[in-house]
C-alpha cells in the first residue's frame, strides 16, 4: 500500500493581520473641539470690542437676530451676542471654582477618614451618607439664604461645599487600600507628616480614580448655577451668566421671543454635553487601564 493519503479536516486559519488603532479612534474630538471653541470665544471675543452686555437700549427691546444684532436683543435691549461670551466666562469660572473646591474637600476628608481609626472612620462615613441622602439643591438654597445676596464667589462656594461627598467615599476606599504599603510606612518612619504623605504618596495613586468625578463636577456646578438663576434665587439679573439669561425665559415665552431662550440654552446644553462626553471618555480610559480583563 504505497498510496498516499491526505488528512482532511479543520485547518487552522492564519491569524488576521494586526490592525493598529488610530490615534483619534475612541476619542471625543468633536466634543473637545466644540468646547474649545466655546472657551476660546468666552476668553477672546470680549477683548475684541464687542458691545457692552449690561447696556440697556430700551428703544431696541426684543429685536430678533439680524445683521446688527447677530443673536438679537433681550427684553431689556441688551445684546445677546455679547451676553453669551461675557456670561460664559462667569459660568465656566463658577464651574471650575466649585469643582476645585469640592475636589480639595473630598481629598482631605476622604484621606482623613481612610487613615483614621475604625470608630472615627465609621463616624465620618455616617456623616457623609447623611449628606448624600439630602438633595444637594436644597442644601445649596439653604446655604445661599444664610449667606445673603448671591454673588459669583458665594454661588461657587455653596456649590463646592455641597458636591464633595461622593468623591470623598472613593478617596477613602483608595486610601484604605494603599495606606499599609511599604513606601507609605517608610515615609512615616522617616518622619513624614500627614500632608506630606497625602501629597507625595497617596494622591498620585487615586487621582486617576477621581478625575472623572472632578470633570463631572464642573458640569454639575454650571447646571446648578443655571438652575438657581432660573428659579430666581441665583445671581441677580444684572450679573450676566448663562443661567441669569435663562431667568428671563418666562417673559420670553409670553412675548414669543424664542431667541432669548433658544440661543443661551443651546450654548449651555452644548457645553454640558461636551463636558459629559469628555468625562465619559476619561472614565473609559481609566477603566481600561485598571481592568485586567479588558
Amino acid at each position: 500500500m504505497n498510496e498516499r493519503f491526505e488528512v482532511v479536516g479543520i485547518r487552522p486559519l492564519p491569524d488576521p493581520p494586526a490592525r493598529r488603532r488610530r490615534w483619534y479612534e475612541g476619542k471625543p474630538l468633536f466634543s473637545a473641539g466644540v468646547l474649545a471653541l466655546i472657551v476660546l470665544g468666552c476668553l477672546l471675543l470680549p477683548l475684541m470690542g464687542t458691545r457692552d452686555p449690561s447696556y440697556m437700549d430700551l428703544a431696541r427691546c426684543g429685536v430678533p437676530p439680524c445683521g446688527e444684532f447677530l443673536f438679537g436683543t433681550d427684553a431689556m435691549g441688551r445684546d445677546i451676542f455679547s451676553m453669551i461670551w461675557y456670561g460664559g466666562r462667569l459660568s465656566l469660572f463658577i464651574g471650575l471654582a466649585a469643582a476645585l473646591l469640592s475636589t480639595a474637600i473630598a481629598i482631605l476628608f476622604g484621606a482623613v477618614s481612610g487613615c483614621a481609626p475604625a470608630w472615627l472612620d465609621g463616624l465620618l462615613m455616617r456623616l457623609t451618607e447623611i449628606l448624600l441622602s439630602v438633595p444637594s439643591l436644597l442644601v445649596i438654597v439653604l446655604l445661599q439664604a444664610v449667606m445673603g445676596k448671591a454673588s459669583v464667589l458665594s454661588i461657587a462656594l455653596v456649590i463646592g461645599v455641597t458636591s464633595w461627598t461622593g468623591m470623598a467615599k472613593i478617596v477613602r476606599t483608595e486610601v484604605r487600600q494603599i495606606r499599609a504599603s511599604e513606601y507609605v510606612l517608610a515615609s512615616r518612619c522617616m518622619g513624614g507628616g500627614f500632608f506630606h504623605i497625602l501629597w507625595r504618596h497617596l494622591t498620585p495613586n487615586f487621582v486617576s480614580s477621581i478625575m472623572f468625578m472632578a470633570v463631572m463636577n464642573v458640569r454639575s456646578a454650571i447646571a446648578a448655577e443655571s438652575t438657581l438663576s432660573f428659579m430666581g434665587i441665583g445671581l441677580p439679573v444684572e450679573v450676566v451668566t448663562w443661567g441669569s439669561m435663562l431667568s428671563l425665559s418666562e417673559k420670553a415665552l409670553l412675548s414669543g421671543d424664542w431667541w432669548i431662550i433658544l440661543i443661551p440654552g443651546g450654548f449651555l446644553v452644548a457645553a454640558l454635553l461636551c463636558i459629559t462626553s469628555l468625562g465619559s471618555c476619561l472614565r473609559r480610559n481609566i477603566n481600561r487601564r485598571e481592568n485586567n480583563l479588558y
